[in-house]
């Protein structure tokens, strides 16, 4: 019997025996501090099989707003949801997503999809490299996805504003 795939971190052995899994989209997410572009092209050269890529600067964060926007603000949950539903992402997908540095990019899809209430979503222990090196094959062929159905809530929870946060510095705590 095949592994099933579950929440938060999976192998590389269990995803390899769910590739035919109509459920599962694997999503690339890798990237490169100023280096825009750089993650998109490391997938052309070779990624996943059925994977399919989403730009952090792009696709998981909205656009800067002036030098008090900060890095990689959280975009509109409906922007995100409809970007998704784009990839092939919908309610009834299972999402494993990895990188090429430790898993810290992949966990963003991770926290952000299970923040707006997508809780089958996983990050490949190890990423792209530890699938590589279990002898697993990369493919540089960019699937056909057909949009899929994604309901995801409409607001981010457990977040706070800048501003909001400047008036309550010293009453709350900030991880």
């Amino acid at each position: 019997m095949t592994a099933a795939l579950t929440r938060d971190l999976v192998s590389v052995d269990v995803v390899a025996a769910h590739l035919d899994d109509p459920r599962l989209r694997l999503v690339d997410v890798r990237w490169y501090l100023n280096r825009p572009g750089d993650g998109f092209r490391a997938y052309e050269a070779g990624h996943l099989p059925g994977a399919v890529f989403l730009d952090t600067d792009g696709d998981l964060a909205a656009p800067a707003a002036g030098a008090n926007g900060g890095r990689h603000p959280l975009p509109d949950p409906g922007t995100f949801e409809r970007r998704l539903a784009s990839a092939g992402i919908g309610d009834g997908t299972f999402v494993v997503a990895y990188d090429d540095v430790g898993g810290w990019i992949a966990s963003r899809l991770w926290w952000m999809l299970d923040n707006l209430g997508h809780r089958d979503v996983a990050v490949l222990d190890g990423g792209i490299g530890a699938w590589v090196a279990a002898g697993h094959e990369v493919t540089t062929e960019q699937p056909a996805i057909a949009p899929a159905e994604l309901s995801l809530r409409d607001r981010w929870i457990g977040t706070i504003e800048r501003a909001e946060l400047r008036r309550r510095l010293g009453s709350v705590v900030l991880l």
